[in-house]
Parts: C-alpha cells; sequence; structure tokens
C-alpha cells in the first residue's frame, strides 16, 4: 500500500473539491501524507480552450488559507498522526517567463514544487487530441523532441523538487511516442533529462492519472521507469486527483508498478527538506 499522494488539485482551478473535501477523502483511504499542488496562475497567452485562469488568480489565497490551514491543525501537522498535510504547487513551466516563475516559486512559503510541462511554446498540447489526430509521425516526433527540451529547461531551472508526470506528451498518441522512443536520439534524449533530475535533488513523479486518460498508462512508460531505475532516482507517488474519487486512484497497481522496477522507497518534501519511505 502507498500512504502518500503529492499531486491533488481542488476546485479553485479545474477540480471539483475543497481543500476539506480532498482531505477527508485521504483519511478514507487510509493516506498518511497528503500534498496538495494546486496549479499556479499563468500569464496571459498561455491559454486552454476552456481557461481556468481567472478562477485560480481570484481564489489563490482561498487555496492558500484552506490549506495552510490544514497543514497547521495541530491533529494534522505531525510525524504520527492520521494523516499529514503538505502544501506545495504545480507550476507550468513556460518558454520564456523564467522570472514569472521564479516569483510564483517564491510567493508563499511551499513544503514542496512540482515542475510540469504542459506548454510547447505556447501551445497546450493536452488541451485536446485534433491537432494530434491530423499530424504525421514526423510532425509528433517533432514535438516529443521540443517536449523534452522543455522539460529540460524545467529540471535545469532549480526551482522544483518534483518533475510531473513525465511523459505527458504521450497523452494522445501512446503508440506514436514509443516509436519514438524506441529511436536512439529519443533514448539519448531521455536518459539526458533523467541525469540532469538526479543531478538537480529532485524526485520523479509516478503517476496513475495516464491510467484514467486517453493514452491509459502510468506515467512514465516502463522505458524510461528502467532508465530512471538504473540512475536510482528518488520517486514520489501521485494520483494528480481533481476530485475525491480519484485521491489514491490505483495506488494498488502503482505500487506493483514500482516494485517491478526494483524501487523500494519513494520520499516527499517538507519545507523542500526530503524525507525517504519504505513501501
Amino acid at each position: 500500500m502507498l500512504y502518500a499522494d503529492l499531486h491533488l488539485h481542488t476546485k479553485y482551478s479545474h477540480g471539483a473539491d475543497t481543500p476539506e473535501a480532498m482531505y477527508a477523502a485521504g483519511l478514507a483511504k487510509g493516506l498518511h501524507i497528503m500534498g496538495f499542488s494546486e496549479h499556479s496562475p499563468r500569464p496571459e497567452g498561455f491559454d486552454y480552450t476552456h481557461e481556468y485562469r481567472d478562477s485560480l488568480t481570484a481564489h489563490l489565497n482561498d487555496y492558500v488559507t484552506g490549506v495552510t490551514t490544514l497543514r497547521d491543525d495541530p491533529k494534522n501537522a505531525a510525524d504520527g498522526v492520521p494523516c499529514r498535510v503538505l502544501f506545495g504547487m504545480e507550476m507550468d513551466w513556460l518558454e520564456g517567463e523564467i522570472a514569472f516563475a521564479t516569483t510564483s516559486a517564491n510567493a508563499f512559503d511551499f513544503d514542496y514544487l512540482i515542475g510540469s510541462v504542459h506548454f510547447i511554446g505556447h501551445w497546450g498540447f493536452d488541451d485536446g487530441r485534433g491537432p494530434w489526430n491530423d499530424a504525421s509521425s514526423t510532425q509528433c516526433f517533432d514535438w516529443y523532441r521540443a517536449y523534452f527540451d522543455a522539460w529540460e529547461a524545467m529540471l535545469s531551472s532549480g526551482l522544483y523538487n518534483i518533475a510531473a508526470h513525465p511523459d505527458l506528451i504521450k497523452i494522445f498518441s501512446v503508440e506514436r511516442f514509443h516509436e519514438w522512443l524506441r529511436l536512439p536520439s529519443a533514448t539519448s534524449q531521455v536518459g539526458h533529462c533523467l541525469d540532469i533530475l538526479g543531478e538537480s535533488g529532485m524526485a520523479m513523479e509516478i503517476s496513475s492519472a495516464g491510467l484514467r486518460k486517453p493514452c491509459r498508462e502510468i506515467y512514465p512508460c516502463p522505458e524510461i521507469m528502467e532508465m530512471a531505475a538504473a540512475r536510482k532516482l528518488p520517486i514520489t507517488f501521485a494520483s494528480d486527483a481533481h476530485a475525491v474519487r480519484d485521491v489514491a486512484h490505483g495506488f494498488d497497481e502503482l505500487a506493483r508498478y514500482a516494485h517491478s522496477f526494483g524501487f523500494t522507497e519513494h520520499v516527499y518534501f517538507d519545507h523542500g527538506v526530503q524525507t525517504r519511505m519504505e513501501f
């Protein structure tokens, strides 16, 4: 059983439920640690079709207050409590926006920060499958390379503790992604990124969210898991839940998956300090 879910969203972006409701769901699932990681506001120009920027910006302080109140409640705040709360945020790596990212990373007293890539340039590549349906293999391969270029920049920034859903780019083209990943150049590019991740002190996220997405595959895929295991990278576990029903979703499967590659420990971050847990 996995007891820590470090990637949780709330109603303050495009989720459905309050921090309090998500916390109650975690208690019911038997979690010992819950890390809230609501999205960070993005600057204009990095947009989704159904954009939640205005809601997130308007309610950012509500998110901070809701989670820190849970975190700082004595009954939730120490080792040995039924379920400890950690305060984090998921931050998009956006081309040309390092100053914005740095300001966002230092805006609050976070326990940890998750870095993620959802945009290639100004295109939110996970916004819908339309562009992917019409793309050739050559175009898809170019997008995969661009994604891992951005992922490398995010890893190298020094701003984050956890690298989210490493191969999110496969969401609408999983077969082509595996075809690309078999190329020596692709293996080299991804391996280089994982080397940087290891050198940075970050952890790599293993996420059940892909099981609920069109790719129907855990993030990251087995090929990347093998490369991560060879480098002995620290890992975290995540549901990327946006509603109470998804808290700790698929965690038994995630545990078996990680064990199959030789992982026996995962980590969490408290004010940036990494702590290891067996599973």
